[in-house]
């Protein structure tokens, strides 16, 4: 029988596969699995997106303007530089979509996003993996990766779900070390938890370069995960490039309308970050005092390592949290069969994760 058939690679490719969302045990659940803020979106995104409801007939500003705009007011950037979509996950697609086909190589990181090894292979380009040193992206081993096929490199910094990051000074190492035609990409999703002197989130590199692009998003440290914003700031002529094959209105009226809102709100971002650099390093030292192994994170995540023992694995300890309504993620996709990565909840949440952990490190 004749059908349609997928173009060749496609059916490679292994699905993104997200983590568990719920328990099918009775009582309250905690999702800490999406690294979703516990704070939520600010009042006032709430508020815009409630008022862009009285004019769902209108189409979007097709350029998306006025968010660009505002990115641009809170960063000191460019609004020509800048281009939006609907999540950053669409963006790595259209950089891919642009600079990638048959024959062509990318590279990213042993544990680095699985986004990227589908829109490579999503259009027929060839991924490669370069190893990690410790959990870490190892400059040396991306170049060494390097060949006359690569047209680009995908770099989570810091890196999803390791929650480790590379000092700027590697990263301007790594730029410095790959050839002109190849593009950079800093996927900086996670950047606005980082508080480290010794980190740069990639603007200054877009600024001074020709072939380093940094994506953004609302879905993290803004809360608005469900609207699906995200942005890119290049170089005049990759957004030149970007901007011919993306669709004119891919950003809708009240995500615009309620991305404006969050970035204008100074305080409710300062109010998250606070939380999470608490929490989070509250977390870690609970649980290595549990005799867990914890990888050091400046995200709002943190990775938890576990014996292969058995009736103390991983496995066993996700089944054990799953039943009490506390729901991490799983990471046998990311290579990391034996760790679990916890998102900075509510302080209900951490302190109930903390409990039930304990209660399973002494019964296994």
């Amino acid at each position: 029988m004749s059908r349609p058939v997928p173009k060749p690679g496609i059916l490679d490719i292994a699905p993104y596969t997200p983590g568990k969302s719920g328990s099918e045990q009775p009582g309250r659940v905690f999702k800490l699995s999406a690294n979703e803020t516990p704070l939520g979106p600010s009042p006032r995104a709430i508020a815009a997106y409630k008022a862009a409801a009285a004019h769902l007939e209108d189409y979007p500003e097709g350029t998306s303007r006025v968010l660009r705009e505002a990115i641009g007011r809170k960063f000191g950037l460019d609004p020509d530089r800048i281009v939006c979509g609907a999540g950053s996950d669409e963006i790595l697609n259209f950089l891919a979509h642009v600079y990638l086909g048959p024959g062509d190589e990318a590279i990213h990181t042993t544990h680095g996003f699985l986004v990227y090894p589908i829109a490579t292979m999503g259009h027929g380009a060839t991924n490669v993996v370069a190893a990690e040193n410790n959990l870490v992206a190892d400059v040396d081993a991306i170049l060494k990766a390097v060949t006359p096929r690569t047209k680009l490199v995908w770099l989570a910094n810091p890196n999803n779900p390791t929650g480790t990051y590379l000092p700027f000074d590697e990263v301007k190492r790594l730029h410095a070390g790959l050839p002109p035609h190849v593009l950079l990409v800093l996927d900086a999703a996670y950047a606005d938890y980082v508080s480290r002197n010794d980190y740069e989130s990639g603007i200054e590199l877009v600024a001074t370069t020709e072939n380093t692009v940094m994506t953004r998003t609302f879905s993290k440290i803004y809360g608005l995960a469900a609207l699906r914003i995200g942005w890119m700031y290049g170089p005049e002529h990759i957004v030149d490039a970007v901007n011919r094959i993306r669709g004119p209105f891919n950003v809708s009226n009240a995500a615009m309308a309620a991305g404006v809102a969050a970035i204008e709100d100074n305080e409710h971002y300062e109010m998250s970050r606070a939380h999470t650099e608490r929490w989070r390093s509250w977390l870690t030292d609970e649980i290595g005092k549990l005799g867990l192994e914890v990888t050091p994170s400046v995200a709002n995540f943190i990775l938890i390592h576990f014996p292969h023992d058995k009736g103390r694995t991983a496995d066993d300890a996700d089944a054990f949290l799953t039943g009490r309504g506390l729901i991490l993620r799983a990471l046998k996709n990311y290579q990391l069969p034996h760790a679990l990565r916890l998102t900075i909840g509510t302080e209900e949440a951490n302190r109930l994760v903390v409990e039930a952990l304990g209660e399973f490190m002494r019964r296994a």
